[in-house]
């Protein structure tokens, strides 16, 4: 017994020991699993740049397509306004001017003059004040060419509510001496918005006092001394643009011996 057990510890003493190649593949092995392990975790800096390239670009994307889908919007309601021609917009309109209080109406108060009206409210943030000082901008420069009557700026509520003639005069004050504020009641706003297929949409149940806004067609109309369509000009419109195509139908129309008030 003795015997067998010295012989197999004298066996295993002349055994050689682990080769070193087979040690650094055993150590190698184990590192890279290690290393797997470190990147596929639940974060690395590659998977945050990755992530974070990914999501601007969708970003912008968005931004992109928003503004396309606008501009398609606002370029089919301009052809489907014109594709109706000059006796289906506008027509004679009596409502309430802010700066007497008196009647307004547009078959004698507006005969014989170009105009240019447009539908917004008083309370709105950005978009009317925006194209309103690009309507006075208009205006300014159709004077200086034209004379002082060539073109009148119209402004009409489309919230009657909050727009009293008191709050609409103060308004119209900010853009343009020249410009003309109306308001009226619901069913006249109403019916003068149908009467140039202006969109208008305002909350149905609000209380006394709340703030709310309004949705609407954001168009320049012009119209002629006649009170017949002429144009309309939508919110990509520069002022540049509205004030040339003006000169063009002013001429237009001279031409075709129209009288024009002075």
């Amino acid at each position: 017994m003795l015997r067998t057990t010295l012989r197999a510890a004298l066996s295993a003493s002349r055994r050689p020991a682990l080769r070193p190649t087979i040690a650094r593949r055993c150590m190698s092995t184990s590192e890279d699993k290690m290393r797997g392990r470190a990147t596929t975790g639940p974060f690395t800096w590659k998977a945050a740049a990755v992530f974070v390239g990914t999501g601007a670009g969708l970003l912008l994307y968005f931004r992109s397509e928003k503004e396309r889908v606008q501009k398609e919007r606002e370029e089919k309601a301009r052809e489907t306004v014109k594709a109706y021609g000059k006796p289906k917009i506008g027509g004679p309109f009596n409502l309430v001017n802010a700066e007497t209080g008196q009647r307004f109406d547009s078959t004698t108060d507006l005969a014989g003059r170009f105009y240019m009206v447009y539908f917004g409210f008083t309370h709105c943030p950005d978009i009317c004040p925006d194209e309103l000082d690009k309507m006075s901008e208009v205006v300014d420069q159709t004077k200086a060419d034209l004379g002082n009557n060539a073109l009148i700026p119209v402004f009409i509520t489309c919230d009657p509510r909050r727009d009293t003639p008191e709050v609409v005069k103060e308004y119209v004050k900010d853009f343009h001496p020249d410009m003309i504020g109306l308001t009226g009641d619901q069913d006249e706003i109403r019916k003068v918005a149908k009467s140039f297929r202006v969109y208008v949409s305002s909350p149905p149940n609000v209380a006394e006092g709340e703030d709310y806004l309004v949705d609407h067609s954001i168009f320049f109309y012009l119209m002629d001394p006649e009170g017949k369509f002429v144009d309309c000009y939508a919110k990509d419109t520069t002022a540049e643009e509205v004030t040339a195509s003006f000169k063009k139908y002013y001429k237009e129309y001279l031409d075709q011996g129209g009288k024009i008030k002075q």
